[in-house]
């Protein structure tokens, strides 16, 4: 998991992420993005097959769309932990808030499936 400052735009964070990711987690071969990440450069960095999920040509307002929920879905989970709002808070404390969420939701499905 990294974070980085506010000042740095999706595409550019990309790139180390993709390239980390390979040391923790060598067997994720695809990732869903969104048209942010849809550059050569980031899908020069890494193995990983980026499979870019864009607007449907003729989409008026709002509309669901494949693979989008799913990061959309786990950034409302950690939002509702609080101190994880997209600000310019210094990327250490923001990575502890992100980890201390993730465990708060495992924990909970966990006890859940018991």
């Amino acid at each position: 998991m990294q974070v980085h400052s506010a000042d740095i735009q999706d595409r550019d964070g990309a790139i180390p992420l993709l390239q980390a990711s390979r040391k923790t987690h060598p067997f994720v071969e695809l990732a869903f993005a969104d048209s942010a990440y849809n550059a050569d450069r980031v899908r020069d960095a890494t193995s990983i097959v980026i499979e870019v999920i864009k607007k449907l040509a003729d989409q008026v307002g709002f509309q669901v769309l494949p693979r989008r929920w799913v990061v959309e879905r786990f950034h409302a989970w950690v939002n509702r932990n609080g101190g994880l709002q997209r600000t310019s808070r210094p990327p250490s404390p923001a990575q502890a808030f992100l980890y201390a969420a993730s465990i708060m939701l495992l924990t909970r499905r966990l006890a859940r499936s018991t």
